[in-house]
């Protein structure tokens, strides 16, 4: 069994020693002040972090998958980013994934040993058919889970573009990958509670990747999700929303265009805008590929 003590996420942290003699607000001002660690962790790797967007940009442009690999906190987080994509950004479920260790049952009870196989990881990956086309992005706080390391070497070696987060410093045996994303936040309120700070920023840094991604896409106009799927009460409301405040329509005559639209946001805006009807707003949109500011010939 190795000897983890000397990551940087199973360190004690000094400002908690006393954790708990602490008064509640002394607490929440400690949790606080940590938190911003995370948040500053992630802007000192903007540039890898831009190089891993560009990679899965490319990937998605060419009809590829992004799919995140990870275990515990780290595996539901993946989960949890690809299970937003379809409804934000009206994108299929399979273009953004998410696999964890133990498979769908571990996202509600925990199944750590899941984790200790990285045959388990390599498994997983030939269960998706990974390929060249796509990119695997490996997800360990701790830096040295087996699971995440099988999974991306099989990636590897199936020509997928690979990609390793983690919020420790370099360990023995790391996979070789294309990008590796290291928000080093320091030790953790709660010793090696790694859902905390290094949860935190490994949130940020798949909200950062995915959303500019959708918009380099298309998904995205101004700073409105024009893409979204108007699947529930909120979504048809906020989608009505979007199309007034673009085309100056009030929120009635805004719905009955959503309708038309059948809840595409995008559709809708171009039929008024250009005055034409869902199918030839349709054919203009694919034609822009996908952008609304070129389907609607703005700058």
């Amino acid at each position: 069994m190795n000897d983890r003590s000397h990551l940087l996420t199973e360190q004690r942290l000094a400002e908690s020693m006393r954790l708990d003699a602490m008064s509640v607000a002394e607490a929440v001002d400690v949790m606080n002040q940590q938190d911003l660690r995370a948040v500053q962790a992630v802007g000192l790797i903007r540039a890898e972090v831009t190089r891993a967007t560009e990679i899965v940009v490319e990937a998605l442009r060419r009809g590829g998958r992004l799919i995140y690999y990870g275990a515990g906190t780290s595996g539901r987080l993946g989960v949890l980013d690809a299970s937003e994509c379809p409804p934000t950004f009206r994108v299929d479920a399979t273009m953004v994934q998410g696999v964890i260790a133990g498979g769908p049952d571990a996202m509600f009870r925990a199944k750590e040993g899941a984790e200790d196989s990285p045959e388990g990881g390599a498994q997983a990956v030939d269960e998706k058919q990974v390929g060249a086309t796509d990119v695997v992005m490996g997800i360990a706080a701790g830096g040295t889970t087996p699971f995440v390391h099988g999974a991306l070497r099989r990636a590897s070696e199936l020509g997928a573009k690979t990609i390793f987060l983690t919020c420790v410093q370099a360990v023995p045996g790391e996979p070789a990958v294309d990008v590796v994303l290291r928000p080093l936040v320091g030790p953790e309120v709660l010793t090696g509670s790694t859902r905390l700070k290094a949860g935190t920023a490994t949130k940020l840094v798949l909200n950062t990747i995915t959303t500019i991604a959708m918009v380099q896409l298309g998904k995205v106009y101004e700073n409105l999700m024009v893409d979204l799927r108007a699947s529930n009460v909120k979504l048809w409301d906020r989608g009505a929303r979007i199309v007034a405040t673009l085309t100056g329509l009030d929120r009635e005559h805004a719905m009955e265009l959503l309708r038309a639209a059948e809840g595409h946001v995008k559709l809708a805006v171009v039929m008024h805008k250009r005055h034409v009807s869902a199918g030839e707003a349709k054919l203009m949109l694919d034609k822009a590929g996908g952008k609304l500011r070129e389907a609607v010939h703005e700058r």
